[in-house]
């Protein structure tokens, strides 16, 4: 069976770019990095991550700093700690705080895509589980 906007993975608004190898410790599944643009002062990084079906960061934080999702194509969640997930799709954008607990990926179903503005530090907890992936995919509407 395809998955669903299976077509991100050749034609998207930025080339997927090279499997994200270098943060795989903190993914479930399989992700992509294009770094777009690193601000001269090194202050904003932007990059373009696109996730396979079912993949997801951990949870995380930025701490100093925040973090812009754009939505380039796909279906995604986003979710905080304590609230419930969100579906995402092209167009929305989400505007993470400084230090707020969060994670984003792919729908269980579907190839999805962003572009992250950064700044600050990361701070990388634990894997988002199986079963707190199955709820916020159920709270979304894809299970």
């Amino acid at each position: 069976m395809m998955a669903n906007f299976e077509e991100l993975k050749e034609v998207g608004i930025f080339p997927i770019g090279s499997k994200n190898d270098a943060y795989a410790n903190v993914f479930t599944g399989q992700s992509y990095l294009n770094l777009l643009a690193q601000a001269p002062d090194g202050h904003f990084g932007v990059g373009n991550v696109t996730f396979e079906p079912g993949c997801r960061n951990h949870w995380h934080a930025h701490v100093g700093g925040y973090q812009i999702l754009l939505v380039t194509g796909g279906q995604g969640l986003y979710q905080e700690e304590g609230k419930a997930a969100q579906l995402l799709k092209q167009g929305d954008v989400i505007v993470t705080h400084d230090g707020v607990k969060h994670w984003h990926g792919a729908t269980a179903d579907s190839w999805f895509s962003h572009v992250a503005i950064t700044t600050g530090r990361a701070e990388w907890y634990e894997a988002v589980s199986d079963e707190q992936y199955t709820k916020a995919n159920q709270e979304a509407n894809i299970l």
